[in-house]
């Protein structure tokens, strides 16, 4: 048996390969290699120990075929960068490898078609796509919710699309932000937005809208949702002479106060900054960020369980949004006089 399995370094050892050196066909080295149960254990002893001694490894596609499941769960999210995203794959990615499964994990150029591309080229190659603060519009949400694969939306919530979907509450948490900073006197702010796109935005936003009721003008002024991109609007924030600045994510407050230190401004005597995420860049600043502790955690775990769910064929319904919780920390303070 042993001058049988000799095959040339260069060649690629292939099924094919290990069925002519076992003498059986493709299609018993297939089941064997996929665990069946109706090939014979003195067969399949036989099989194992050709495919060991020409160190063959069978392809993860090929066995997902037999199958029915590749044993691969796909992740897109819109920056590899931020620690939050992060965060929440590393969850999910917890439940994943109980269950079985290896995480894709994939990013995009923030383009909305972009995303929705990447998720139609992954669909082949996973059991289940997570879109993680999804910018795809509706329409192509609603063109996934009719493919095969399980797709699930998380940080998002959108009527009128058939997915599952589960997201931390923004609202809520950014209105106890303001109100914070309406007890300091603050009046006059400036949001630092994120992308138009992301449903984080469009709620964080809506949240300093409705703060009218506290007394406090907002304007808001455009930016990415990273460091770079906080630095570079401050400049421009500074015009509306705000006595606060509120910013869509940590990431965008480590820009913003980098900024306003190299203007020879105070935070927070001079301006007082917010965030919202709480990574934990967020609590090493000096000073220490007042922000938002969005339950990434939380946020990792339902997602998966709603993910498992989907898998396994099972009917469920989204959860109600994830309270978040405001922290204050040194960033904010009192109006200057």
């Amino acid at each position: 048996m042993a001058d049988q399995t000799r095959v040339p370094a260069s060649r690629r050892v292939t099924i094919n390969t290990v069925a002519k050196a076992a003498g059986v066909s493709i299609a018993t080295v297939s089941r064997v290699m996929s665990g069946s149960s109706s090939v014979t254990p003195d067969l399949a002893a036989r099989v194992h120990k050709v495919a060991e001694e020409l160190s063959y490894r069978p392809s993860s596609a090929a066995r997902g075929l037999v199958l029915g499941s590749l044993r691969n769960m796909g992740v897109i999210l819109p920056d590899l960068a931020n620690a939050y995203f992060f965060d929440v794959v590393k969850q999910m990615h917890h439940g994943a490898t109980a269950d079985g499964y290896r995480m894709l994990v994939a990013d995009y150029s923030g383009d909305a078609a972009d995303e929705l591309a990447t998720a139609l080229d992954l669909l082949g190659q996973v059991d289940g796509l997570v879109l993680l603060s999804s910018r795809i519009p509706t329409s192509g949400l609603k063109e996934l919710a009719r493919q095969s694969t399980p797709v699930l939306l998380v940080n998002r919530v959108e009527l009128g699309v058939d997915l599952p979907m589960v997201a931390v509450d923004n609202f809520t948490p950014m209105m106890e932000l303001c109100g914070h900073l309406a007890k300091l006197g603050h009046r006059r702010i400036v949001y630092v937005k994120g992308s138009d796109l992301a449903w984080q935005n469009r709620e964080r936003w809506r949240a300093i809208e409705m703060a009218k009721v506290l007394g406090i003008e907002a304007t808001a002024v455009p930016s990415d949702g990273t460091i770079e991109g906080g630095y570079d609007v401050v400049e421009e924030a500074l015009t509306h002479e705000p006595t606060a600045l509120v910013c869509f994510n940590d990431l965008t407050a480590l820009g913003v106060i980098s900024k306003l230190r190299e203007r020879g401004l105070r935070v927070p005597e001079d301006i007082s900054v917010t965030g919202f995420d709480d990574i934990d860049m967020a609590r090493h600043l000096a000073p220490r960020l007042t922000t938002v502790v969005s339950p990434k955690i939380d946020l990792g775990d339902q997602a998966w369980s709603l993910m498992r769910a989907a898998l396994n064929n099972e009917t469920t319904t989204s959860p109600p949004l994830i309270s978040a919780n405001v922290v204050i920390r040194e960033s904010t303070g009192p109006v200057p006089s």
